[in-house]
């Protein structure tokens, strides 16, 4: 047995699941504040759960002697967000071959091309505002980014498909914390997202249909696992689907986006002439300041003592990605929005982790982050330089408890004109 003499701060009662809830994306740096520990163990769903925040922290979760990601993430996220045996789910050279096929598609052409399909489908959002008394950014911004999710996959959408395939999309991220209906929406969605994907990829091996040479359809569908066999259907319609999904979810991000530019003006000004460096350092800042994931999750691999506290086998543990964002030790005032601190960021792994830490290639860290950039960039663009429109009075706050959190009003504006 490992020894380790140094008493974890543990929180007193039967199980906090239900405040984990209603507090959300503090939950965490709460308790580290009045633990004065980075560190601290609670218990969660029915079980005893570690739950850390902090570069230090970071750097050992992702550490894959430590940690395993099977049977981590609850059952409900399972069901709606990432689906069975996803990559999300696997470890070791199982998890290593499968992340190895997504960032085969993370190429400099491949960035390049979401990058003109953004722009693509924001020259004709934005006309259509034109027209129209008022728009919602939010609800915009996922229907758009579902049409270029799909043509920069290979995925062939018709424009009647649009609003029920981003629906689908949606569902799956805005509903794994949530409960009753909007829950079983999630599920829903889940089953008939996989559906049509199956039926797509189906189509591509019987060669029924040719997927472009190098998109997600076509990688993903003829992608073979360390066995040498095909994905199993199911599977491969979950990984694609893991391509799908986190591109229209950073319709959340750009709703966040949005509303910077609206209460930061100052930072606005800098950003006229579309200067790539000073988007970059702007949408970095929203990455960085606004609720996206709160956690991530994990299990003890195997007994250890770090800091001088045990780590026992099996041991559900939690990081806290937001509270590491705003951690005071590793943030100049983390609490004040300031897209100039990326100036000089040298990008470590393990202290800004909006979309998880470590690396790209043989780690955890989100294969898709560059997509997230580029989308950004070029909605950021749209939202500061390439549209002129009015604010209405509307309720622009937003709430921790909520997992996405979104502003309240999904950002509404009127009188669009394109610039």
């Amino acid at each position: 047995m490992i020894e380790g003499n140094r008493p974890m701060p543990t929180e007193e009662g039967l199980d906090h699941s239900l405040t984990f809830l209603k507090e959300g994306y503090l939950y965490i740096t709460n308790r580290t504040l009045g633990f004065q520990s980075d560190v601290f163990e609670t218990r969660l769903l029915g079980e005893r759960a570690i739950c850390m925040r902090g570069e230090e922290a970071a750097r050992l979760f992702y550490d894959e002697d430590k940690f395993i990601r099977f049977g981590a993430a609850p059952k409900r996220v399972i069901k709606t967000l990432f689906g069975e045996n996803g990559v999300q789910t696997l470890d070791g050279e199982a998890h290593r071959h499968r992340k190895a096929m997504f960032m085969s598609l993370m190429t400099n052409d491949a960035m390049q091309r979401i990058r003109e399909l953004t722009r693509k489908y924001w020259e004709i959002a934005a006309r259509s505002f034109e027209t129209r008394k008022e728009v919602e950014i939010y609800e915009e911004a996922k229907e758009l980014l579902c049409r270029a999710a799909c043509e920069w996959a290979g995925i062939p959408l018709a424009p009647e498909e649009v609003r029920e395939k981003t629906g689908w999309f949606s569902a799956l991220f805005e509903s794994p914390a949530s409960l009753g209906i909007p829950y079983m929406k999630g599920r829903n969605a889940r089953t008939k997202a996989e559906t049509w994907v199956s039926g797509l990829i189906e189509d591509v091996r019987a060669n029924r249909f040719t997927a472009p040479e190098h998109t997600a359809l076509a990688v993903i569908s003829f992608h073979r696992d360390r066995d040498g066999q095909l994905l199993e259907l199911k599977t491969a319609a979950v990984e694609m689907l893991n391509i799908l999904r986190p591109i229209v979810a950073v319709s959340i991000y750009i709703a966040f986006t949005a509303l910077a530019v609206i209460q930061q003006p100052e930072e606005r000004e800098k950003l006229a002439g579309s200067d790539e460096v000073r988007l970059g350092h702007f949408i970095q800042e929203v990455r960085r300041f606004y609720p996206f994931f709160p956690v991530t999750a994990a299990r003890v691999a195997e007994d250890f003592v770090w800091n001088g506290y045990r780590f026992e086998q099996g041991t559900l543990t939690m990081l806290d990605l937001y509270g590491t964002n705003h951690h005071p030790d590793l943030w100049d005032k983390p609490e004040k929005f300031m897209p100039d601190r990326f100036q000089h960021w040298q990008g470590s792994p393990f202290k800004f982790i909006p979309q998880g830490g470590g690396d790209h290639d043989t780690g955890h860290r989100c294969a898709g982050e560059w997509l997230t950039l580029e989308i950004m960039k070029e909605s950021l663009d749209f939202l500061a330089n390439r549209m002129s429109y009015d604010v209405p009075q509307q309720d622009l706050s937003y709430s921790f408890s909520d997992i996405p959190s979104l502003p309240h009003s999904n950002i509404v504006i009127q009188n669009v004109r394109c610039v």
